[in-house]
């Protein structure tokens, strides 16, 4: 239990990657399974929430799109069916708005380049993030006017 909360202190963690923390710690199966169940009942443990915390931060922080923290969420063994409500929450204005912001300062940037060199940095910008080519290219036809 001691790990498992040492463990818990620095930030909130889905039960698999507990899980995988205390197998790597040498414990038995059997106990680990106590502990994270206890640890749920405790409401210390909850993936919901911790998907909905990671999602939250990702995009503020990160401006991460969808398919990322989809991506994310599911190395960190959280279930498709909480992915799938978490990322429900997030619409498609909300995406729009923060690959624009994270275009719009990109663009500020190199917006003395060539035409090819702005596309290639806001779009690079972007795919990094996992927005998608088509919201790419018609947030890009917004900034400089121009048909991609």
């Amino acid at each position: 239990m001691n790990v498992a909360l040492y463990a818990l202190g620095p930030r909130a963690r889905s039960r698999a990657e507990l899980r995988a923390h205390l197998i790597k710690r040498n414990f038995e199966i059997s106990t680990c399974e106590n502990v994270l169940d206890q640890l749920e009942i405790e409401g210390l443990i909850n993936d919901l929430e911790f998907a909905q915390l990671w999602s939250e931060s990702r995009q503020r922080q990160k401006k991460m799109s969808k398919r990322i923290i989809s991506q994310e969420l599911r190395t960190k063994g959280v279930s498709q069916e909480i992915i799938d409500e978490v990322i429900e929450q997030i619409d498609d204005e909300s995406e729009y708005k923060l690959a624009f912001a994270l275009a719009e300062r990109k663009y500020r940037s190199c917006s003395h380049l060539e035409a090819e060199k702005i596309y290639s940095r806001i779009s690079g910008a972007l795919s990094r993030k996992g927005f998608s080519g088509g919201l790419t290219s018609r947030i890009i036809r917004e900034l400089t006017g121009a048909d991609s």
